[in-house]
Formats: C-alpha cells, structure tokens, sequence
C-alpha cells in the first residue's frame, strides 16, 4: 500500500503546480459580477451594440436566400424603443425555461419534502456489499441530481462515513460522491428539472436561424440516460486505480474531534420510510403501466395523431407534464406512508416550499430573458451566427471533430460562469445558431454542451457548493487546502471530459444513434 506521508507529499506537489492555476480562476471568476447583474450589462451592452453596430451598417449574407442580406437592428432609434418597453413584461413570461422548470419543479417538490428521494438514495448505499458500494456511491450521485442540493447535502457527507467505517480513506469516499453528484451532473436516468431549462435556452436560440424550431425537454434523454453507466464505471475506476491509492490509509489523527463522532446509523432507513419506498414503488408500477397503455400499442391515445410515431407526440410535448405526475404522486404516496403529508395542506406546504427556493431563479430568468430577446431582435445572433460559420468554413472545421473543441470551450467558461442556466444563456444565443448553419441540430449542440458544462465543475472554486465540499472533508483533514481538493478531484475531470467526449462522438458519429427521442444529429438550413 501506497505511503501515507509519500501521498501527502504528492497531493503537496500538486496543489502548488495547480496553484497558479487556481489563482487565474479565482481572479478570473470575481471579476465576473453576479449572474444576474452580468446579464443586465450584456443586455444594456446590446442595446448600445446595435445602435453602433446599425450605424456603421453591420451586415452580412443570409444564408437561407440567395441575394438576402441580415442587418443589424438598432435598439437605440424610435422603433427599438417601443420594442424595449413593450417587449419587457412579453420575454419575461415567454422565455420557454420558465413555466416548464416551475412546473416540472412542483412535482419534484413534492417527492423532495416528503422525503422520497432521500431515503431512496440513502437506501440504495446503505445496503451495498463493501464491493459495489464505490459504483453505488457514483451511481446514486449521479441519480441525486434529480433533486438539487440532495447529493451535496446527503450522499456526500454519507459516502465519506461509509468509507471511513469500511476502513478506507474518507476523502476517496467523498470524491467518488462528488465526481457523480458534480462531473456527472448532467447524466441521469431520468427526465428533471434541468432537461426543461436547458431545452427551452436551446429553442430560443435555434430559432434565430428557424423561427419554428422546437426542442423538448426529452432531447438528450438516451444519451444522457447512456452516460449514466458510463460516468458510473469511469468515476468507481478513478476513485479505485488512481485517487485511493494516492491517498493512501487515512490517519484519524488527520481529522478535528468530530470525525470521532461519525455515525452512519442516522442516515438507516426507519421501517416506515422502508415501507414508504415500496408503497412510492408500486405507484411508480401503476403510473408506469397507465403511461405504456397510451403510448406503446400503435392505437396509443398519446401518440402522433397523424403519424401514430411517438415522435413528435403529445406524450413528448408534454413531458414536463408526466415528469411532475410521477414525481407527485409517488412522493405523496411515500409521504403519506411515513406521516409527512396527511392532508393536501401538507402537498400544498410542499409545492410552495420547492416555488420558495426559486426567487433567484426568476430574478435571474428576469433578466436573461432579455438578452436572448434582444440579442435576437437585433439580429446580433444570427450575425455573429453566420460570421462564426463563415470562419469555420474557411478553415475547414466542419466536421465532427469540431465538437471536441466545442466541449472544451465550453468546460473552460464553466471554471468562471459556474451556473449551467446562465452559462448556457450566454452562449447557447452563439453556438446554437453558428454550428446549426455548419449542419447540426441543435439537439446534438446541447448534448456537446452538457459535457463540458458537467466535467469541469469538480475543479472550480467558483461551483456554488465547492465551500461545502471543502468544509466536510476539511473534518478528515484539517490542513486541507483547495489546491489539494483540486488535485484529488482533477483526475476525475480528466477522465471525464475525456471518456464523455469520445463517447459522444462514437454515439453520434459512429454508431449513429440519436441523443434522443425523435432527435436529428444534423440540420440543412
């Protein structure tokens, strides 16, 4: 076994090449103003844009009519005006991510409050063998992120614990929790909350190329459900060949006092939680069994009324639909079994605790529904768009090798720009459309995306929880560093952007499989 003090020197040696290298994010990343003032300049910052933009008479090609050409409008004359003050209140409650993620949120609510998708985590890594519980530690953090703050505030205090009493090193518990909850944030089995805001940034911005173009939350649930597996396998061969290891045996007297008191015991499932998860299951059969009736027989009431294809059906349109039913009914099953929810008063309670946590969110929405209406209205998208395209063109990246540089972009802006929502709505207004007019959907854009936008998130200081992090495995290590985080944490992200990179391109490219239901990989103007 690998030296514990030859270990420690290591992750030493690390921290300080990485130094630099944090200090450049950290430096980078504050002088980025809060999301939702960073949107309200680049709003203003349009404005003012195309009014200069229009006066010196920025225009390029349409590529979608010959002998077409796209200007840039002025928000600054008399007419962009009445557009700024009319339109205000129209993008706020028309920004697509909106009533989706509010809607879909309400039904994910419900489930969270009652406790249902606790104590199913908690209950799928408290029964692991000792030899399965590093996958199911990766899986369940992975799966967490159905509900947001479930795996940071549970699985990953939990998963140290669970190492530490198997006797191995806590830390490697902890990073194989992290690296499922945080680089694999974008995989999962199911459908949540994240699909919808995604999807409706996505659409908006498509739609400065193809004004009817639709992208449903549903669009990268095969590759995303795919992923699952593969961030599961790469995260427990990581934590397992390289970060355990180079910890090392972990030292108690590493720890403060309170390590001493750890105690699995509290996060057992009691036995009416454990009746609760089967009660909550035998919905999920029942809802699940309802759902199939009405869209696996070719006669299903759900599918295409034209077509009779499940593409394109009212079952997919309304996905977000379906993803609060089987989240509410489940949660209130599993609530009312462990005594939680005996009255709709308690449901009610629940729905309006989940809306509680999003005034942010809709201060943020607020603002950044502005820049993509405004970044639209004055053609700066479509512009930037086709001048993108036309430089890619001229140097021949085309092909799907562009992709890998794509994901790279977009893991490097996630260091500074930590939020996936406001990270997306900055970008998405640009890549979307530019490599939409080089021949891909934007199904397959958002895909690329998510890998980049997942993959870096264990090595930013500027993630929202990485203080939490730090604070709990600051109790098994009290000298502990970020650099030393980082470095525990950097392999993963390696591993990561690299595996979950090629495995988009053999997906998409190779294989030739859609991302998702009813999903094209390439667009023609």
């Amino acid at each position: 076994m690998t030296n514990p003090e030859n270990s420690h020197s290591k992750l030493g040696t690390q921290s300080g090449l990485f130094s630099r290298f944090l200090n450049g994010v950290e430096f980078l990343g504050n002088l980025l103003p809060h999301p939702i003032t960073l949107f309200a300049i680049l709003t203003l910052t349009v404005i003012v844009a195309s009014g200069i933009a229009s006066y010196f008479g920025l225009s390029v090609s349409d590529p979608r009519t010959e002998g077409a050409t796209i200007e840039v409008f002025s928000l600054l004359s008399a007419e962009g005006l009445a557009i700024i003050v009319t339109g205000l209140v129209p993008n706020f409650t028309g920004f697509a991510p909106l009533g989706t993620v509010l809607v879909a949120l309400l039904g994910v609510g419900i489930a969270e409050r009652a406790g249902l998708l606790s104590a199913a985590m908690r209950g799928m890594v408290m029964s692991a063998s000792p030899r399965m519980v590093t996958v199911i530690i990766v899986f369940s953090g992975i799966i967490s992120n159905t509900a947001s703050e479930l795996g940071y505030v549970v699985m990953i205090p939990l998963a140290a614990m669970i190492f530490k009493s198997l006797g191995r090193h806590p830390l490697a518990g902890l990073a194989a929790a992290f690296a499922g909850v945080s680089g694999g944030y974008s995989a999962n089995l199911l459908i949540g909350t994240v699909d919808p805001l995604l999807s409706g940034i996505t659409e908006s911005a498509a739609q400065m190329i193809d004004p009817d173009y639709v992208v449903g939350p549903e669009v990268n649930w095969f590759f995303m459900m795919a992923s699952t597996f593969l961030i599961t396998l790469l995260g427990t061969v990581v934590t397992e060949r390289v970060v355990e290891p180079q910890l090392g045996k972990w030292d108690p007297s590493e720890g403060d006092e309170s390590v001493q008191e750890d105690d699995t015991s509290q996060y057992q499932l009691t036995a009416d939680e454990k009746r609760g998860l089967k009660n909550a299951g035998i919905a999920v059969l029942v809802l699940s069994a309802v759902l199939a009736l009405t869209i696996v027989p070719e006669s299903g009431i759900l599918r295409h009324p034209d077509t009779g294809a499940v593409a394109g059906s009212p079952f997919l349109k309304g996905i977000v639909a379906f993803i609060f039913i089987c989240f509410a009914i489940p949660g209130y099953v599993f609530g009312r079994t462990v005594g939680k929810m005996k009255t709709d008063r308690d449901v009610i309670h629940a729905m309006s605790e989940s809306m509680s946590t999003m005034g942010m969110y809709i201060v943020l929405v607020f603002f950044a529904a502005q820049f993509v209406a405004f970044f639209k209205v004055t053609n700066f998208g479509t512009v930037t768009a086709v001048m993108g395209a036309e430089v890619l063109q001229s140097i021949g990246m085309t092909g799907p090798m562009l992709f890998f540089a794509f994901i790279l972009v977009c893991g490097f802006i996630n260091l500074m720009l930590g939020s996936a929502s406001a990270q997306w709505a900055v970008t998405a207004p640009i890549f979307v459309p530019m490599l939409m007019l080089v021949g891909y959907a934007p199904e397959t854009i958002q895909a690329a995306y998510r890998i980049g936008d997942s993959t870096t998130n264990l090595i930013t200081p500027m993630m929202s929880y990485f203080g939490l992090i730090m604070a709990t495995a600051a109790r098994y290590k009290k000298d502990l560093g970020i650099g030393t985080l980082v470095a525990t944490m950097l392999p993963y992200s390696i591993v990561f952007m690299l595996g979950w990179s090629l495995f988009f391109f053999l997906w998409v490219f190779v294989i030739g499989l859609p991302v998702g239901p009813g999903a094209a990989t390439y667009y023609t103007p």
